[in-house]
């Protein structure tokens, strides 16, 4: 005698072992299967995307200022049969929990390696490109669990010694003397420009 057992659209059924094959492995995404009782394993994976939040606290640059970070990341178990089959070996009869638990401290991991080899405005002026690079070098081995990183962005960066706020004024001052030259430039310009409409008018008139 045996049973069906369905799974939704985002899971993943395992069904092994059975009267005719102990170690024939059957896998269901979103739908049903029949499974022996007593001799047929059935076990499920969620396919459903999970939202994970990264946190390095205190992290030092490679100018030695410590900085904390927050992420958002999204990854899920990606669902090509042979990748399938390496998450499940990975994480089968897993709780959600634990699979977020394992992704999380593999990203923090790469997250802190490439902190502490960026200088502070490297981070603080381009953060897409800081979140790219984490996602870039993380992907691999996270690949290696059948886990695909969607999408990886840098929520927050601050610090506790004030540099930050040190750079931000900085480029403000910079933004402003900039500005300021800009002005000066414009008024210099117009001024020749005058000049020379005024030598043109004065040498037609003498003409």
């Amino acid at each position: 005698m045996g049973n069906i057992h369905t799974v939704g659209p985002n899971e993943a059924m395992i069904i092994s072992g059975g009267c005719c094959g102990a170690n024939a492995k059957r896998t269901i995404i979103g739908g049903w299967g029949w499974a022996w009782w007593f001799v047929t394993d059935v076990q499920a994976i969620s396919l459903e995307v999970m939202t994970l939040n990264p946190v390095c606290e205190h992290v030092e640059t490679s100018e030695g200022v410590p900085l904390t970070v927050t992420g958002v990341a999204q990854v899920k178990v990606m669902t090509e049969p042979e990748l399938l089959n390496t998450a499940c070996e990975q994480f089968l009869g897993k709780q959600v929990q634990h699979i977020e638990s394992v992704i999380l401290q593999t990203l923090e991991g790469h997250l802190r390696a490439i902190l502490g080899t960026l200088s502070v405005e490297a981070i603080y002026q381009d953060r897409d490109q800081f979140a790219a690079l984490v996602r870039e070098v993380a992907a691999p081995d996270v690949g290696r669990m059948g886990i695909e990183i969607l999408s990886f962005t840098i929520k927050d960066v601050y610090d506790t010694v004030e540099y930050l706020s040190s750079l931000g004024r900085a480029q403000t001052a910079n933004v402003k003397r900039d500005a300021d030259i800009g002005v000066a430039e414009a008024h210099r310009d117009a001024g020749i420009r005058e000049a020379e409409c005024e030598k043109a008018r004065m040498d037609a008139k003498y003409d």
